[in-house]
């Protein structure tokens, strides 16, 4: 699907918008380091200074198969949790990240009076619903690898001074941040911004992104509950299955994306 220069002016335009707000922004960096930095970290000093007391994550590392068991408990338990866990919080953040764009994809247009000048554009009503769709996504998705960038940097060093060596990030992150990640963004994306066409206000568009929000956090829950773990082949499989649904639901939303639905008042 190529972007015209028409398109990427809008996209350009609308992420320098998000950008430079002061008030969201911060926000959308904040949330995500703290399920990324925050709680690795907090998971790393009680694996290193509690290593007996493997307490609710018993149930988790007999999951694990044996090749990843490693020589300490500590060291198995931190492994645990940056290859098994936190992977699922990559389906989280774009989604949490894409939900504060993409809500006021349209209803920020109409709020800010812009909405009849954007559609005087010489491009036509499915090239702009595509051009607000990749604002979206390329800005969660930006957020998603800083995001991963900066953990990596932390908490392999606080691995490396408490365990006396790193853990390296093993295949289900490739799978994580090239495939499941974009493809759940990119599906929560289309839901939200053919939302925001519909939506007369921002906090109706927001409240309406919320719902999308939900299933990612039983996703996430169900990770420290034990019930199961997301290895490179269940992710992979969400991966596709995701990719194909966000395929036909963008088709289906351009279709329906009409003048007469972004104009209703």
């Amino acid at each position: 699907m190529l972007i015209n220069s028409m398109q990427a002016a809008i996209i350009k335009k609308d992420i320098r918008a998000m950008v430079s707000n002061k008030r969201l922004f911060p926000v959308l960096l904040i949330v995500p380091l703290v399920f990324t930095v925050f709680l690795p970290t907090v998971f790393i000093l009680s694996a290193y200074f509690v290593p007996d007391d493997l307490g609710d994550f018993q149930q988790l590392l007999d999951l694990m198969p044996v090749k990843n068991q490693h020589d300490t408990a500590a060291r198995t338990v931190i492994s645990l949790v940056l290859n098994s866990v936190i992977p699922a919080f990559f389906i989280m953040i774009p989604v949490m990240a894409a939900s504060v764009m993409a809500a006021s994809a349209f209803v920020g247009e109409k709020e800010k009076k812009t909405l009849e000048t954007l559609l005087y554009c010489p491009l036509t009503l499915k090239q702009i619903f595509q051009s607000k769709v990749w604002a979206s996504f390329f800005l969660s998705m930006g957020v998603s690898f800083i995001s991963f960038i900066v953990m990596q940097i932390v908490v392999q060093i606080e691995v490396l001074l408490t365990t006396g060596s790193m853990i390296p990030p093993d295949i289900t992150w490739l799978v994580a941040l090239l495939l499941v990640s974009p493809a759940v963004s990119l599906l929560a994306i289309t839901l939200i911004v053919s939302g925001s066409a519909k939506a007369q206000t921002m906090e109706e568009s927001q409240q309406r992104s919320v719902f999308l929000i939900l299933p990612v956090i039983l996703l996430a829950a169900g990770q420290f509950s034990g019930l199961f773990l997301l290895n490179a082949w269940y992710m992979l499989a969400l991966g596709a299955v995701f990719a194909l649904l966000a395929y036909f639901l963008m088709k289906r939303a351009m279709v329906k994306f009409t003048y007469e639905t972004l104009l209703k008042h």
